[in-house]
């Protein structure tokens, strides 16, 4: 989504929800669940205990935030879980990093922060 308000039509992001995604991929072992994931439709909980080298508690917790954060999810069959990505789940985040690489793609001028007087760029201000 987007405001239509800035001619640079700046996207509109929830912050909370933006940050929640973020901080689920903000570990390396996370990281790892999540390659590991990319690189088949579906598995089975242990698979990615023994991928990951981890104690299957520690997957567990890994796994359980990012099924908090909606990135995974977790179809049980009893007696085990198959886990699977939502790419669905990181779209908040992904607009943030593209809006990110827009903007410093598109600008050539020189950064400056915009004041009643005009522009002060950082070569002025120093």
């Amino acid at each position: 989504m987007f405001d239509k308000s800035t001619p640079e039509m700046t996207p509109v992001l929830d912050a909370e929800q933006v940050s929640a995604i973020a901080k689920a991929l903000a570990h390396p072992a996370r990281v790892r669940i999540i390659s590991f994931l990319l690189s088949r439709p579906g598995c089975i909980g242990g698979a990615i205990v023994e991928e990951v080298g981890l104690a299957q508690s520690t997957v567990s917790e890994h796994l359980r935030i990012l099924k908090e954060a909606g990135i995974v999810t977790g179809t049980i069959d009893y007696p085990r879980i198959c886990y699977a990505l939502d790419p669905s789940a990181i779209m908040p985040l992904s607009a943030l990093c593209d809006a990110i690489a827009a903007r410093s793609s598109a600008g050539s001028e020189t950064p400056c922060c915009y004041t009643p007087q005009g522009c002060i760029s950082e070569e002025k201000a120093r």
